[in-house]
């Protein structure tokens, strides 16, 4: 007895074709994309995993061109830094940066959290006149105010003086700060603010207990960039700083001589100096991405 078969008809499977096909190309790409991260993140890393290396060899060894890759390590770097030879130690000027870092910072978004409110959420009249004339302020290049700060301080008194540097790098990170604190704050929902007021909370309550929790990953981002921008400032701090108030920079700087060789001391200070920004990058990863991709880079 004859079977009777039935054949597909022609084209039945293209659509399956079609859809491997794409799947397969989205594969490949996404594996592209993943190789190319990965190139670009040691391209990154690669200026830091150098120094670090260089830091661990000797000077005659960090001097020698091209680099020995295979020289031996050693820690002499960072007995140097840390005054085996000198007897000076790094701490004075790692304290004063931490301190006017974090004070900066602080006062940065006690400032600039309200300002961005004012902004975004009760807009004053002209608001965009007013975020123009914050960005305009950071248009200025930092060595054309240098002589002008420098007699004023001088006039009152406060040159090498830690607080002097406080009050310049809250001036110089709070305009980025609004606009950062200001994108985030036009993303708040303004219904929970006003079933706020209709319970009675005041300002500082819908500021402290509303608007801060929710914004806290743009709060985070905008701390941490005032922090980093505070932390590695040279200029002014070389400037109206000497022997009391000096900072890491600075302190950087004096194992750049015109005799001898230093390049490996300088490495080993440098990653030493560096440590808390990466620590506080590290620790912050999460709340910077979050924050950055919520509003402050559109």
């Amino acid at each position: 007895m004859a079977t009777a078969t039935t054949l597909a008809p022609r084209g039945a499977h293209a659509p399956e074709r079609g859809r491997g096909r794409r799947a397969s190309a989205e594969r490949r790409n996404r594996g592209l994309l993943g190789l190319l991260a990965w190139v670009c993140g040691l391209l990154f890393f690669l200026p830091f995993g150098w120094m670090v290396l260089t830091s661990l060899h000797s000077e005659q060894d960090a001097a020698t061109n091209p680099p020995k890759l295979g020289a031996p390590l050693t820690l002499h770097g960072y007995r140097e830094f840390f005054g085996a030879g000198t007897g000076v130690s790094p701490w004075p000027p790692l304290i004063n940066s931490f301190t006017a870092s974090v004070a900066s910072t602080l006062l940065v978004l006690l400032l600039a959290v309200p300002a961005a409110y004012a902004l975004s959420i009760r807009p004053v009249r002209k608001w965009t006149d007013v975020m123009f004339f914050f960005l305009s302020t950071k248009m200025l290049p930092a060595v054309a105010g240098l002589l002008p700060v420098y007699l004023i301080a001088k006039n009152a008194g406060m040159l090498d003086n830690i607080w002097l540097l406080v009050i310049l790098y809250t001036s110089m990170n709070l305009p980025i700060a609004v606009w950062m604190m200001r994108s985030f704050l036009a993303d708040v929902p303004v219904e929970i603010m006003e079933a706020a007021s209709i319970d009675g909370a005041g300002l500082p309550t819908i500021l402290a207990r509303i608007i801060a929790p929710v914004v806290m990953p743009g709060i985070a981002a905008t701390a941490l960039i005032s922090f980093i921008f505070s932390w590695n400032e040279l200029l002014f701090a070389r400037v109206l700083t000497g022997v009391t108030a000096g900072t890491a920079p600075v302190f950087l700087t004096s194992f750049v001589t015109s005799q001898g060789l230093f390049l490996a001391k300088v490495c080993a200070a440098a990653v030493c100096i560096s440590l808390p920004v990466l620590a506080a990058g590290f620790a912050a990863q999460d709340k910077l991405v979050q924050g950055l991709s919520l509003g402050a880079v559109k």
